[in-house]
């Protein structure tokens, strides 16, 4: 049953926050953005760009009119390892929005007793939490830097005369000349293995579970901020370096300058305005029930995930949640079955349908060296660090997507994932051996390729298991 409905905020409040990062980008900028980390797949990118772009739009309605425009949802169909999640995943980076991804399928398991689908909406909270906190503690980070600084110098020089006391002139001076010559050792760094005992926070009551309407769900409750702080927070002496103090200490000021709920209040509001929930193997729970078994609550899963969809409330410990204008993405490889077998209300509910496509060995070359998280260039940035450089001529690369083709084909196709496997098999030796090679430079051609990984693409059952 739908939960009532409330204002939603006016262009130019809070709400036009929400899409801040992305705003002013249009879906071919967004398009392009992607392609610097996913190769091809151009339908599942556009459609993926409109829907972040009409978000935008829609906060700049009245509102009255916002609260009428629907998400529209996004079905992506393709076989695995060829980019559907790292597209939701680099869009919601993209637009600063929270994000969380989950398995359909978990929500089958025989005997599964614990979370009911719900719980994204609460993980989903609870990431948007952590993520204002963060970015309201990197705004204060240079004050509680200072106030930690003062607290460590008090701790490193206690003797500080008391305020009320009556001093002699020469001493005060004196002991603030010492202790800005403390803080200047402090900040050049002079300290860092001197050991300092100082009080930290420690936790007064566990986590407890309790039992809700959906099932056993975990819920973090601390009973001291559900008695507003009655028992108080217990602290306890500890001994460490001043490098671990000055992060203990630094955190403790940021809490203390960050008003938790005001974050709560806005990681609600990015939630409900521009949260991204992407179910995976969506294809896993369709189809209608038959009889007995494993899976005969795929289409019990489905009608749990529909009130969600549509739009309804859900209770989390931060408050009250909207799913109405949340972005639904799902995906599946749709091998046995297809979205039609989905239930009509929830089909109803994913208007957008986008296929991507398999990956070959063209491709595959391109995802070796294109994107900007390239896998041939995280290698060759690994090696480095131990000094070694590595390089990779043309027809290696060319050789080895062949090769993470054919394998493809031999036995399970699991997409571009095939190129991790390839790579770690190929530079088994320059890896181990890094650290105590003569030769600075190590180059990898195709002969080396084929010598290192013929036998297993030609031992079907071999790389059944290794590759």
């Amino acid at each position: 049953m739908k939960g009532a409905r409330r204002p939603l905020p006016a262009a130019g409040d809070g709400a036009a926050k929400v899409a801040e990062p992305a705003a002013e980008m249009t879906p071919r900028q967004v398009v392009e953005e992607l392609d610097r980390y996913i190769v091809g797949q151009q339908k599942a990118k556009r459609a993926v760009a409109i829907a972040l772009r009409n978000r935008v739009r829609r906060l700049k309605l009245s509102p009255d009119m916002a609260e009428e425009v629907a998400p529209k949802n996004i079905i992506m169909i393709g076989p695995t390892g060829v980019g559907k999640t790292e597209i939701a995943r680099r869009l919601a980076r993209l637009a600063g929005s929270p994000f969380i991804k989950v398995e359909a399928s978990k929500y089958t398991e025989v005997g599964y007793v614990g979370r009911d689908v719900e719980s994204m909406v609460r993980d989903l909270a609870d990431i948007a939490v952590e993520m204002v906190k963060a970015e309201r503690s990197r705004e204060v980070a240079a004050i509680a830097r200072s106030h930690a600084e003062d607290r460590l110098l008090d701790v490193l020089l206690p003797a500080a005369p008391p305020r009320d006391a009556v001093v002699v002139p020469e001493a005060q001076d004196q002991f603030q000349r010492t202790r800005e010559k403390l803080r200047l050792q402090l900040r050049e760094g002079l300290l860092e293995d001197h050991l300092v005992e100082i009080e930290v926070k420690q936790d007064s009551f566990p986590a407890f579970r309790i039992f809700g309407g959906g099932g056993l769900e975990e819920m973090d409750i601390n009973l001291r901020e559900s008695l507003g702080g009655l028992f108080g927070a217990r602290r306890k002496p500890r001994r460490v370096a001043v490098r671990e103090a000055r992060e203990i200490l630094q955190r403790e000021e940021e809490d203390k300058l960050v008003d938790l709920d005001a974050v709560k209040r806005e990681a609600l509001q990015r939630v409900e305005e521009s949260g991204i929930v992407f179910i995976d193997e969506i294809d896993k729970i369709a189809g209608r029930e038959r009889g007995t078994g494993p899976d005969v609550s795929r289409e019990g899963v489905q009608r749990d995930l529909l009130p969600l969809v549509e739009g309804t409330r859900v209770t989390t410990k931060h408050g009250m949640v909207r799913t109405d204008h949340i972005l639904f993405i799902a995906s599946g490889a749709f091998h046995v079955s297809k979205p039609s077998d989905l239930i009509p209300e929830l089909q109803g509910r994913f208007p957008i349908r986008v296929e991507l496509s398999s990956l070959g060995s063209p491709e595959f070359v391109r995802i070796l060296t294109e994107p900007k998280n390239a896998l041939i260039k995280q290698y060759e940035a690994l090696l480095l660090t131990e000094g070694i450089e590595l390089v990779f001529t043309q027809d290696a690369v060319r050789t080895i997507a062949e090769m993470a083709a054919e394998v493809n084909r031999q036995s399970e196709n699991i997409g571009a994932r095939r190129l991790h496997t390839i790579l770690e098999r190929l530079l088994d030796v320059v890896s181990f051996e890094a650290p105590e090679m003569a030769e600075r430079k190590f180059t990898i051609d195709a002969d080396y390729v084929r010598r290192m990984l013929a036998d297993i693409v030609k031992d079907q059952d071999l790389s059944r298991y290794i590759l």
